[in-house]
């Protein structure tokens, strides 16, 4: 597929009603000026054009690297988030379906259906809110979960199944893009709402779909995305990671099937867009440049360097920068103040935690736990940490408030915390970048550490090198029959 194919006319996404343009619900219909352009597509084909036509052999090293970064990054907090109640959970129920048993699951003995496969997996892999941030929030959290089992079901290559992950990528980063304020003004969680297109891209390509099954496969994705940001610091924000690895295989089965949806119903106007962008502005020109740019390396990825919300991160560190003043005074401390982002402020609450979860978005948890403590690593999340009376106590000097100077925090996050003690001195600190971010990028052999630590709650330590050093051989080795009882449990 060539640059002219891959590519959206950028004519068709000027003006206040490109929502509208690419497509409309009666055929019929008066298209807009812009529409009648000859090379002009409908969206929906765009991406189905995309998928099937995308070639490994083109793309740039830097992407097939970062590629091979989320595969190791995903597969070890998926590894650690076996270990959580909410994937036992998950488990218990995916047992009890008695699915013909032809998927692993990452972590676990059994192997099941690439659907429940993917579920399982999904609620792992976002279980701890260890996974990836990429664009807004974790779009990409279903995409690996997905891709393992059906790559597993298909026989893919290595190569097959970084393909499918790069594609993946690439269209939730689009779709994101084009309503990006959807999560942080519309209440949606884009790791459901999106998650589910990545899922089913990536499940589409490994099935080796034709071109003309795509859009049912887009069509009934667009009717399984779901996912509310109200459900944060509950089991169910995991469970929107699951869900959306499992219908992104289900839609993609279900299209190799013959099963039928709107030809265009990510644009029609009753469609995906104009449903949940509904008020907000949605464009269609991330899409202009699919094929020839890559949001794998040009947008947000960050990986997280502590199991939690991720806009919480700068805060945390900036307490971390300051706890060697601060630890022989903790006892002194009269308040404890952090300025957030718009953003940050709407996830990070104040509330001391009553469970394992919540204390994932609550600054009075983790700003406490990083001066008393220090980093809040996969220990910091326990019944028993966060039963810690020292912590409860400071908790009780936290505010925060939103700082508007600190920007809406939808490409990054800074935090400034403000403690003051009984004396009336005050240390401030300002904490721009988070450790794994753009601005502060971890090395190999951090993301490396990460992972053998994940694996480690699982399986031991030559068992995580393994699957370690099998990741890195990607996309060189050919079969993956060796790799996937690697992933499971012994």
């Amino acid at each position: 597929m060539n640059n002219n194919e891959s590519s959206l006319d950028r004519r068709s996404f000027i003006g206040a009603g490109a929502l509208t343009m690419l497509a409309v619900a009666n055929e019929a219909q008066a298209q807009p000026p812009a529409v009648q352009a000859a090379d002009a597509k409908k969206l929906t084909r765009v991406l189905a054009e995309y998928i099937v036509g995308f070639d490994l052999k083109n793309v740039p090293q830097a992407v097939i690297d970062r590629s091979r970064i989320a595969l190791i990054d995903t597969i070890g907090v998926m590894l650690a988030g076996t270990h959580e109640e909410v994937s036992h959970i998950a488990l218990e129920m995916v047992k009890a379906e008695g699915a013909t048993p032809t998927a692993s699951i990452v972590g676990q003995s059994i192997r099941t259906s690439p659907q429940l496969a993917a579920l399982a997996n999904g609620v792992a892999g976002h279980a701890m809110d260890y996974d990836i941030s990429y664009i807004s929030g974790q779009v990409m959290a279903a995409l690996v979960p997905a891709v393992l089992p059906m790559a597993e079901v298909t026989k893919a290559s290595a190569a097959e199944l970084m393909a499918a992950h790069i594609i993946g990528a690439e269209v939730s980063g689009r779709i994101s893009r084009a309503n990006f304020r959807a999560s942080s003004i519309g209440g949606w969680h884009t790791t459901g709402m999106v998650g589910v297109f990545a899922a089913a891209a990536a499940a589409a390509r490994l099935l080796k779909l034709p071109v003309d099954a795509i859009p049912d496969v887009l069509g009934i994705s667009a009717s399984l995305a779901s996912g509310i940001t109200a459900n944060f610091g509950t089991m169910t924000k995991p469970l929107h990671s699951g869900q959306a690895a499992r219908n992104g295989v289900m839609a993609a089965l279900l299209g190799q099937r013959g099963f039928t949806a709107h030809a265009a119903a990510l644009e029609a106007p009753t469609g995906y867009f104009n449903t949940f962008g509904r008020g907000l502005d949605v464009t269609f020109e991330p899409f202009a440049d699919l094929g020839r740019r890559y949001d794998l390396v040009s947008a947000r990825f960050d990986i997280k360097a502590y199991p939690c919300g991720g806009l919480t991160h700068t805060a945390i560190e900036a307490a971390l920068e300051v706890r060697d003043r601060v630890a022989p005074r903790l006892n002194d401390i009269k308040g404890i103040h952090c300025f957030v982002t718009r953003n940050a402020g709407q996830r990070a609450g104040t509330i001391y935690p009553s469970s394992v979860e919540a204390a994932k978005f609550s600054v009075a948890y983790l700003v406490p736990y990083a001066l008393i403590h220090g980093a809040p690593r996969i220990p910091a999340f326990t019944e028993q940490a966060i039963a810690d009376d020292r912590i409860k106590a400071l908790a009780k000097t936290v505010t925060a408030s939103i700082d508007p100077d600190l920007g809406p925090g939808t490409d990054g996050s800074p935090a400034r915390i403000r403690i003051t003690f009984a004396d009336g001195q005050v240390i401030e600190q300002y904490m721009e970048h988070s450790s794994g971010s753009r601005g502060k990028p971890m090395t190999q052999a951090q993301i490396d550490a990460k992972f053998l630590d994940c694996a480690a709650q699982v399986m031991p330590e030559n068992a995580g090198r393994n699957i370690l050093a099998a990741i890195k051989t990607f996309p060189e080795r050919q079969s993956l029959d060796d790799f996937w009882p690697l992933l499971r449990k012994g």
